[in-house]
């Protein structure tokens, strides 16, 4: 691939039927591009935890991807509330999930750790009152 090919969704807030659907298309890209199913699980799971996380905490916001040479690049970012203590919400287990989101089974503290643990490399810049975005990469060479 000579050219970065890039993607960009907007991620619809406290829509959970649309959740997840821009990780579902990247991976059909991704499929499309020749890349190995674990590049491709590895970028779906910590795209779609950022989805759900998007959805859950921010109102939604806007998710891109661009694939290199060597790796895939994605950044979410939010206009939501921002994260107040970004160690604290690393935990596994941690969570700021209201109770009704719980109730359908999301909310379990899983996402930002398994973002972490599906990447090589997580950036989270965050402002309390201003949003948060949210940078991972997946070297594939």
């Amino acid at each position: 691939m000579s050219e970065n090919v890039t993607f960009h969704f907007d991620v619809d807030g406290e829509n959970f039927s649309s959740a997840g659907e821009a990780s579902v298309l990247v991976k059909k890209k991704l499929r499309q591009l020749g890349f190995s199913p674990e590049i491709i699980r590895r970028v779906s799971i910590a795209m779609y935890e950022g989805e759900i996380n998007m959805v859950i905490h921010a109102n939604g916001g806007s998710a891109d991807v661009t694939v290199t040479d060597e790796d895939i690049v994605i950044t979410l970012a939010d206009k939501g509330p921002g994260i107040p203590d970004v160690s604290l919400a690393m935990q596994e287990g941690f969570s700021t999930a209201r109770d009704n989101i719980r109730a359908l089974g999301f909310g379990a503290g899983m996402g930002l750790p398994n973002m972490k643990k599906y990447t090589d490399t997580m950036e989270i810049d965050t402002v309390l009152g201003v949003g948060t975005t949210i940078t991972m990469t997946v070297k594939h060479k």
